[in-house]
């Protein structure tokens, strides 16, 4: 009886919070702006070998069979050509593909170690939470771009040290947020009663407790995919990313480096331009469903 109960409830509150987000994105401009980015990007970067005209390195020539150098925005090249005669139009599309993937993987990767950690702090209490409290209290206390400059250093540049750096620190905020919910929700008169009836704890945690804090877990990987294209454009940007694979902290840290930065304005306005639209429409979208997680936050 218990079981169908809980399960009718999961299944109308899921209903409940997907309509609330709709209603929200149809309210708020800017979401549903940022929502139609959003697709767009994931477009460019499902299909980043398709629109991307030329490989990243082609140099391109003219017809006097000179380098293409520091060309303004064409028809042959949208977004203009660097220092060596590369197309940036092409860099910016493939580097779609770098940041969001990077930003997909690395906010997973954190929400899920985050969650599960958060889960069994919040639900046993005590000497565990204690104790998993300090950890967490601990990788604070480690910056995160020395901790990647000592990683790239000891390991080869490559966005799946990005992603692994993101995922080694970041998973402590939402440590902190899911356990502050689930010492709430462990609270509840179905989780005791689970507890009588002799439902195991790890079926309390993950069956009964995870679908209560789902809502704010989706919430904390929306604001963790921002936060990981951001490092991921940060690192590349100061020389630490792969140089091997396109991306759009990669194009303005090889404007800069060359002098060509205030030369070239074209050089640094798309990927400039990119990073900023992709970060502001998943913080819009972010904050349409952080009204819906958060009562208080609902407009009247």
């Amino acid at each position: 009886m218990m079981k169908t109960e809980t399960t009718l409830h999961r299944k109308a509150n899921t209903q409940s919070i997907f309509r609330l987000f709709l209603k929200n994105l149809r309210r708020d401009k800017l979401a549903l702006i940022g929502a139609i980015f959003i697709v767009f990007f994931l477009l460019v970067m499902i299909f980043a070998p398709q629109l991307a005209p030329h490989a990243p390195r082609d140099r391109h020539y003219n017809e006097a069979g000179k380098i293409r150098r520091l060309e303004p925005p064409s028809a042959a090249h949208p977004f203009g050509t660097t220092d060596v005669g590369r197309d940036i139009y092409s860099q910016v599309i493939l580097g779609t593909r770098t940041a969001i993937t990077v930003g997909l993987l690395a906010a997973f990767l954190v929400t899920l170690v985050g969650s599960i950690i958060g889960i069994v702090a919040g639900y046993y209490g005590g000497w565990v939470d204690t104790v998993i409290m300090r950890i967490v209290d601990f990788f604070y206390a480690i910056p995160f771009i020395p901790f990647v400059i000592v990683l790239a250093a000891v390991l080869r540049p490559s966005i799946w040290n990005i992603i692994l750096a993101v995922s080694l620190l970041s998973w402590r905020t939402v440590a902190r947020l899911v356990r502050s919910q689930v010492l709430s929700v462990a609270k509840r008169p179905y989780i005791k009663a689970g507890r009588v009836a002799g439902a195991s704890n790890a079926r309390l945690m993950f069956k009964y407790i995870l679908p209560n804090v789902i809502p704010l877990i989706m919430l904390e990987m929306a604001f963790m995919v921002n936060w990981a294209i951001t490092a991921e454009a940060s690192i590349a940007f100061l020389g630490f990313g792969d140089p091997n694979v396109p991306s759009w902290g990669q194009i303005l840290h090889t404007a800069f480096a060359t002098g060509n930065s205030r030369v070239a304005w074209w050089w640094i306005t798309a990927p400039g331009l990119a990073i900023i639209l992709l970060l502001l429409s998943i913080f819009y979208v972010a904050r349409a469903l952080e009204e819906v997680v958060d009562p208080r936050l609902r407009r009247r």
